[in-house]
């Protein structure tokens, strides 16, 4: 299982991509919000973004919703809101510890 142990800290297109299911969604939609959320600092390719969406499904993240149109839909779970929610934490102590730089 992939704990805060195995998973240190999410990348980039890990942390857009979760970001992208909170509401159901599909992978062309995901790579177009991926870029949209991250304010186009963030691209993520196919291969990228269903490597991620496979593994995030393995380890409970994610969970498929339906199937339509040859299109799969997604949407975050309970678990992956907490683990999003963790490392929205960890990114905001960071920042706050980072403040001396501001006086550099």
């Amino acid at each position: 299982l992939m704990s805060r142990e195995v998973l240190q800290r999410l990348s980039e297109p890990m942390y857009y991509l979760l970001l992208s299911v909170i509401e159901e969604n599909h992978g062309y939609a995901m790579m177009q919000d991926i870029t949209m959320l991250s304010k186009n600092r963030v691209k993520v390719g196919t291969g990228t973004l269903y490597a991620l969406i496979s593994r995030f499904e393995q380890e409970g993240l994610i969970v498929k919703t339906r199937e339509e149109d040859r299109k799969k839909y997604y949407r975050i779970t309970k678990k992956g809101i907490s683990f999003l929610k963790e490392e929205y934490q960890n990114l905001k102590n960071q920042l706050n510890d980072g403040k001396i730089i501001e006086e550099l």
